[in-house]
């Protein structure tokens, strides 16, 4: 199901984007969606971290041949060698199994953010190993919904927002903030259409 504020956002970000206006027009159908699932959904997120799409779908798909199910203990059963056999850098394999081992003990209860602000849950998810600014954003977007999240350090926002507005020059961070101004509170929503302009597919983690 499309989260509950989605028409209002396209309707507000139509109104005040005319670049908004043409991708919501280019692709429509589809919406953010939560899979449901805390721990896949930060496992894809540091998979993802610094690479294309394509090569984050290669290494998650690989990932999932070697386990039925991304799961914590799925994860932990397998050697550092099979990690790295999806693709993985000995970094992110790190990250992962550091992951892994935090929801295993029951050092991350994500429960508990739904009453929290955009910037509390960032707090703490950034304070794991492994988890950095982007991926508590990616988190924030594809498994609580919150509307209104700017991933600036996003490569994929960038190459987007250079094709779409700066004539194919890649933003300055004070560029894509100054942007995404015009796009509150909706900038999870415009950001999604973006990424779908580079890839017709709707991005799902």
């Amino acid at each position: 199901m499309k989260p509950d504020y989605w028409a209002t956002a396209i309707a507000d970000l139509v109104s005040a984007d005319t670049v908004l206006a043409g991708l919501v027009a280019a692709y429509p159908g589809g919406a953010l969606r939560s899979l449901g699932d805390p721990f896949a959904t930060l496992a894809r997120s540091i998979v993802g971290q610094q690479i294309s799409v394509k090569a984050s779908d290669a290494v998650w798909g690989r990932l999932c041949q070697r386990v039925d199910r991304v799961t914590p203990g799925g994860v932990l059963a397998l050697s550092a060698a099979d990690l790295a056999a999806c693709g993985l850098s000995r970094r992110k394999v790190e990250y992962l199994v550091d992951l892994a081992g935090n929801f295993a003990a029951r050092r991350i209860d994500p429960d508990a953010w739904q009453s929290l602000e955009d910037e509390a849950i960032i707090a703490q998810l950034t304070a794991v190993r492994g988890i950095g600014r982007w991926t508590a954003e990616m988190f924030l977007i594809f498994h609580l919904l919150r509307p209104d999240v700017l991933p600036v350090d996003d490569i994929g926002l960038q190459k987007a927002v250079a094709l779409h507005y700066r004539q194919g020059l890649r933003p300055l961070r004070a560029d894509l903030v100054a942007l995404g101004e015009g796009w509150r509170p909706w900038r999870s929503v415009a950001t999604w259409y973006l990424w779908r302009s580079l890839d017709p597919v709707p991005v799902e983690y």
